[in-house]
């Protein structure tokens, strides 16, 4: 079996302080780097996702530019391509991802799945090339990105794990509907140990 680690938009704008930031974003990041620092060995690569919208567009509708966001389809600008924000959080130590996946782009994209790597080889291409065949899904938000890549990989046939410890959302019902749904949909939720 060939493992990997989905980290999600562990992102400066996704954590507490940023555009969009979530309560306990910072404590995922620096969870998240401890636990591949304690499982040297549980994953063969890592692939770490970033929102990397454009600057000059609403991209696609996804910023809300003629009325206020309304925090489900629309949001304020955010994950701007080359700003601060738009970099991981200083405490996921990036030393430990294998592969980093763009999505965003001049369009709405909430899964893994719609980004590109930067050698432009879309997240299908990557997993068949490199043999991935189960995944565990960690990072920000539970209730958006993380829910959205974890049901695209489960769609794609593999194994997928959710580490119901190392993820933030952005609302506790929403967070909690989400995690149900990945339940419901074969995805097993799972309380890592550090």
């Amino acid at each position: 079996m060939v493992a990997a680690l989905f980290i999600i938009d562990v992102q400066n704008d996704f954590t507490e302080g940023g555009a969009l930031g979530v309560d306990g974003g910072a404590a995922v990041a620096a969870g998240i780097s401890d636990y591949l620092r304690a499982n040297p060995d549980r994953y063969d690569f890592v692939i770490a996702s970033r929102d990397w919208h454009d600057a000059d567009n609403s991209n696609g509708g996804h910023f809300a530019t003629d009325a206020a966001p309304n925090f489900v389809d629309t949001w304020p600008v955010h994950c701007v391509a080359g700003t601060p924000g738009a970099e991981y959080h200083p405490a996921l130590d990036t030393s430990l991802v294998n592969e980093h996946v763009r999505k965003g782009q001049g369009v709405p994209a909430y899964s893994i799945f719609e980004g590109t790597t930067d050698d432009d080889e879309t997240l299908p291409a990557l997993l068949a090339r490199l043999g991935v065949d189960t995944i565990d899904v960690a990072g920000i938000a539970t209730d958006y990105c993380v829910l959205a890549s974890a049901l695209d990989a489960a769609g794609s046939g593999r194994e997928v794990s959710v580490l119901t410890e190392l993820v933030a959302g952005v609302d506790p019902e929403s967070s909690t509907a989400a995690l149900a749904t990945m339940a419901e949909s074969g995805i097993t939720l799972v309380s890592p140990e550090a």
